[in-house]
């Protein structure tokens, strides 16, 4: 799975299904581009070295990041208190993919004026999700994990599939997403795959990394 096929990628795997997704009430607009957050992405290097990493443009960014949530600017939640909050700028985004896995380290940079607190009770209440976008109904899940241990204002750990209610094996894309606030910088690092697989040693060390970068600024 290529980096180009990131873009787009969760959003065009739901299909139709039963239900009634109605508008969000606050759809989120387009954040502003932050050239300081670029700076602090963590350098290609530090991806473990069987995931080619690049740095995305701010407009595939910005895509990128709304795929990792399942979500796409304009689209109908249900329930529409789940719809992502969007952050006061970013993202800045990077990504590593590993085409013999089929599978994608991301991280994703962005400034917020929220507390994580605010995120993690809106996830609470938001497990199950339906997005509706162009006549096409996607299912978003999603659990919370025990937080993990790092240096920062605070952090939690999310497991997330999106797809669609039946789908057919290999069209859910499965995500596990470690979270850290470091100020007002959010660091959030993804492992996705159309699989079974996981790399969990690989996204605790990419996310330690991606924290300590911030936080030495």
């Amino acid at each position: 799975m290529g980096v180009v096929a990131l873009g787009g990628l969760l959003a065009a795997c739901g299909t139709s299904v039963s239900g009634h997704p109605i508008a969000a009430r606050n759809p989120a607009p387009v954040a502003t581009v932050d050239k300081g957050l670029t700076a602090l992405l963590p350098d290609p290097s530090q991806f473990p070295s069987r995931y080619t990493a690049i740095v995305l443009s701010p407009e595939t960014a910005a895509q990128a990041a709304n795929d990792l949530e399942g979500y796409l600017p304009g689209a109908q939640v249900d329930p529409s208190t789940c719809a992502p909050v969007a952050p006061t700028s970013g993202p800045a985004v990077e990504v590593g993919t590993d085409d013999h896995g089929q599978a994608t380290l991301t991280v994703v940079l962005t400034r917020s004026d929220k507390p994580l607190s605010a995120l993690r009770e809106q996830l609470q209440r938001c497990g199950f999700v339906r997005i509706g976008h162009t006549g096409v109904t996607s299912v978003v899940t999603t659990q919370l994990d025990p937080p993990p241990p790092v240096i920062a204002d605070d952090s939690l750990a999310l497991r997330r599939t999106v797809g669609a209610e039946n789908n057919a094996p290999g069209l859910t894309r499965t995500m596990q997403t470690l979270v850290g606030q470091v100020g007002e910088v959010r660091v959030a690092v993804t492992y996705m795959t159309s699989g079974t697989t996981s790399d969990t040693e690989a996204l605790d060390t990419l996310f330690t990394a991606a924290v300590r970068k911030v936080r030495k600024g």
